[in-house]
């Protein structure tokens, strides 16, 4: 018993809903928009479809075939904790897809608008891989296939991914035309930047390099109107040689306007300099507002 709780340690419950949410709303964009206007995909799910479309074959079956021989192979690359999310989401995700193969939701007539169609087939694919990926999962597939070639050519993950994906929607072109390959295109597009945004957007925030004559001023300021800390850092000028005083200060993207009021506000020749963050976690961030204790320094 004891070894049994040893192999789920590390799971949470709040990771496994989270996949369980991702694969219905793949599967929805998959059968739904993808399957229902003969578009096809990238990665295994391009493959899925593909047998469905040449041998009727459904895509909730072939999912599992498919995975199935990939996580005996490369079970030690993936890790406990990242295996067990992603034989949940794998089984999850075929689940979904019969479910909607059963029972559709809806039949959507959109074959006269397969821009649109591409465009939601990438937001609800997108959506579910993105909220998969950020519990910590996967749906198996060419996940586990760039790992491997990863460990044993050296080639990068993402350059992997995309010669995947180009090679997947390349052959699909035996069922597919030009234009349909195209707006399948669209839609590993659509669904790229839906991942990255759930992944990372939502920690997104934009950091700042504040060089002035007023930053204790400034630094003082920020604190006290906006809960921020930042990091006073030492610097020298290459032109005039001073040393001087850089202020490092990450903030929420709806927070900026106000930091850069208080810089005006206190030294409106100060230089500034601004970056985006994709991700950024601790105090402020990450931490609720009543773990907060940000108080300036006396």
């Amino acid at each position: 018993m004891t070894r049994l709780f040893d192999v789920f340690e590390g799971i949470r419950l709040k990771g496994i809903l989270i996949i369980l949410f991702g694969t219905l709303l793949f599967g929805f964009g998959i059968i739904h928009f993808n399957l229902q206007n003969g578009l096809a995909h990238g990665g295994f799910t391009g493959i899925t479809l593909l047998f469905y479309y040449l041998f009727a074959i459904e895509p909730s079956l072939s999912n599992l075939l498919l995975n199935i021989p990939l996580f005996i192979i490369g079970y030690k690359l993936l890790g406990r904790v990242m295996l067990i999310y992603s034989i949940i989401g794998t089984i999850a995700l075929s689940a979904s897809l019969r479910l909607f193969e059963l029972y559709p939701v809806t039949q959507l007539p959109l074959q006269d608008d397969m821009i649109l169609v591409s465009i939601f087939a990438g937001v609800f694919t997108g959506a579910g891989l993105g909220l998969i990926f950020r519990a910590g999962g996967t749906t198996g597939g060419a996940d586990i296939l760039a790992r491997l070639a990863n460990k044993y050519t050296g080639m990068s993950l993402g350059r992997f991914m995309f010669t995947f994906d180009a090679f997947v929607i390349s052959v699909s072109l035996i069922h597919l035309n030009t234009t349909m390959a195209m707006y399948t295109l669209v839609t590993v597009f659509v669904t790229s930047r839906v991942i990255d945004f759930i992944i990372e957007g939502a920690s997104a925030a934009k950091s700042t390099m504040i060089i002035s004559d007023k930053t204790e001023e400034i630094s003082d300021e920020v604190i006290k109107r906006m809960s921020r800390g930042s990091t006073v850092l030492t610097g020298r000028g290459s032109f005039t040689r001073d040393n001087r005083d850089i202020m490092y200060c990450v903030v929420n993207r709806n927070e900026l306007v106000q930091l850069k009021s208080i810089i005006d506000e206190i030294d409106p020749y100060a230089f500034v300099s601004i970056n985006d963050v994709k991700e950024v976690s601790g105090e402020g961030f990450t931490f609720d507002q009543s773990q907060r204790h940000m108080t300036p320094a006396q």
